[in-house]
């Protein structure tokens, strides 16, 4: 099947980011449309605070912490963000099964812009679900034991890592045939990547074997930064590691995503 013809697109960083802009905004206005979506993707990671907290919070242990949910609550959170991350695979999936990507590239945009607004508007989409997470965690007896600004620095390294890993995603969903491949393929390397890992447990409670791989995922880097500066604690080197793999994500797969994108019509 012949693809449609590439408009000439605009350039410069201004236009692709207006651009971009206008393909965030569109994804934002289905949310009202679709708000099941919102909501289930919001339950998941609520029966995870209720799991751990009410079935297992009284059975695990955490040195340094009195209080179970003040080490699990910010694991809850770094979880939310890295699953809400997967929206951007099955969102680019689902438009390129509709024929609306060869839409977009016969329109004299910048062809940068329709992965950029996918990703900022799954980024802000994550925001609403953290939102709504934080609200639960607080009504569970979370609390910021450090200051609003450590706070709102762990708030913000957590939502720059869902970023990074937006971008990973956005391969996925540019290599898979379909919205369901998406899915699985968005999900599946998910959950050793957050179970293998600090989130709900301490890492020397793990198998001799895990326990290196687990000091190393990224995820347990960013988790351990977040939990330290809600918590109060010192955050070590994990703040410029975790910032170091968002980074990477973002430059190394935003160069290779806008690769096969280009590639699609080629």
């Amino acid at each position: 099947m012949r693809t449609p013809a590439t408009a000439p697109s605009r350039s410069g960083v201004r236009s692709a980011l207006g651009d971009a802009f206008v393909e965030a905004s569109r994804h934002l206005r289905i949310i009202p449309r679709n708000i099941e979506l919102l909501i289930f993707a919001t339950i998941q990671p609520v029966m995870f605070v209720l799991l751990f907290s009410f079935v297992f919070g009284g059975e695990i242990e955490i040195p340094g912490f009195d209080n179970y949910d003040q080490y699990l609550m910010p694991g809850i959170f770094a979880q939310t963000v890295v699953f809400g991350s997967a929206f951007t695979s099955i969102g680019i999936a689902e438009d390129l099964s509709k024929g609306f990507i060869d839409r977009l590239r016969s329109l004299p945009i910048a062809q940068s812009s329709v992965l950029i607004g996918r990703t900022i508007s799954d980024l802000l989409r994550n925001v609403i679900t953290f939102v709504t997470m934080l609200v639960v965690a607080l009504l569970l007896g979370f609390r910021f034991e450090g200051s609003l600004a450590a706070a709102l620095g762990a708030t913000a390294l957590l939502l720059f890592f869902s970023y990074g890993l937006s971008w990973v995603q956005a391969l996925i969903g540019l290599s898979v045939s379909s919205v369901e491949a998406a899915n699985s393929a968005g999900f599946i390397w998910m959950f050793p990547m957050t179970f293998v890992s600090s989130a709900f447990i301490a890492t020397d409670t793990l198998p001799g074997w895990l326990q290196g791989p687990a000091d190393w995922n990224p995820f347990t880097q960013v988790t351990n930064a977040a939990r330290a500066l809600y918590n109060g604690n010192d955050p070590g080197n994990s703040i410029p590691i975790s910032i170091a793999w968002s980074i990477g994500m973002i430059v190394v797969f935003a160069a290779l995503s806008t690769r096969k994108f280009n590639q699609i019509s080629d």
